[in-house]
């Protein structure tokens, strides 16, 4: 089978010109792509040809990553605002029925969107996005600090890890270096290049002290899986300083049919791992979204 190519599009959605990859058939059935932090549609780019020859497989840069730029006049730079974007780019492209895949950051915003309208979610695919705070790894520890005490001085200590060596810090993770030399420094060197004039870091600075309204969405997202027991497979790299195996572990509390599958790898898996997720996405898509 030979890789389906990508489009690299641009759509208006409510004044912000926002870049979105696009490969499949036009009335194929969709899935959905949400990028985690600090990365972009860039990290789908392998994932979306290798099954756009069954599926349309969208992937949008989210506002202040990749190649969508806002302001914040424009965009206010906090997880509500990216869950409105989220659901509007949906809205513009006329998506109506769609897989969503869940990771990172991603996770937050595309929950989100399947909360306001469970009718139109096929099923979740879950990589390395949490939302059972106990078990939180160690890395969250300086967030939570920050979280706390929303200070100058702790603004400034998280601020320091927006920065190329931080986001490089992000895509390496914890993982054993036999694995982490499969993570190409393009991921890190170009999400640097695309945020990191000013006044992008402050607006991630911003993001991530909004990062802590998430933790009240928490039980919300919790109860709606267990009322609406979407399909889900649950793919993780348990090698991850944020989310270990107990935060993959946990959703079987809310989702006991869910597929859960480890694999030897970590917060990045489509970096490391890309055969043995689209294997088992392939097998999943093709039963609950065909």
């Amino acid at each position: 089978m030979s890789a389906v190519p990508v489009a690299h599009r641009t759509v208006d959605v409510d004044g912000i010109r926002a870049f979105y990859r696009e490969a499949g058939p036009a009335d194929a059935p969709v899935v959905l792509l949400p990028h985690g932090y600090p990365s972009s549609s860039f990290q789908f780019r392998n994932l979306m040809p290798a099954l756009g020859d069954r599926w349309r497989l969208i992937a949008p840069d989210l506002p202040g990553f990749g190649y969508t730029r806002a302001d914040a006049e424009r965009f206010a730079y906090t997880f509500d605002a990216y869950a409105g974007f989220l659901r509007r780019f949906t809205d513009v492209l006329g998506l109506h029925r769609y897989v969503i895949y869940l990771q990172d950051y991603g996770s937050q915003f595309g929950l989100r969107l399947a909360m306001g309208a469970p009718e139109r979610v096929a099923a979740l695919v879950i990589q390395n996005g949490d939302i059972y705070p106990d078990q939180h790894g160690p890395k969250y520890a300086p967030l939570k600090e920050m979280w706390a005490d929303p200070s100058p001085e702790a603004l400034a200590g998280v601020a320091e890890h927006v920065s190329e060596r931080g986001f490089r810090d992000e895509f390496i993770g914890e993982v054993p270096a036999e694995i982490a030399e499969r993570i190409s420094p393009d991921l890190w060197t170009l999400s640097w290049a695309q945020v990191g004039r000013p006044p992008g870091p402050d607006n991630l600075v911003r993001l991530l002290a909004d990062q802590r309204t998430t933790v009240d969405w928490f039980p919300r997202q919790q109860a709606y899986l267990r009322e609406h027991r979407p399909p889900t497979l649950i793919v993780w790299g348990p090698y991850d300083g944020y989310m270990p195996e107990g935060a993959a572990r946990a959703y079987l509390r809310d989702l006991p049919d869910a597929e859960l599958h480890l694999l030897d790898g970590g917060h990045w898996l489509l970096e490391t791992h890309l055969d043995e997720v689209v294997a088992l996405m392939r097998e999943f898509l093709g039963r609950v979204h065909s």
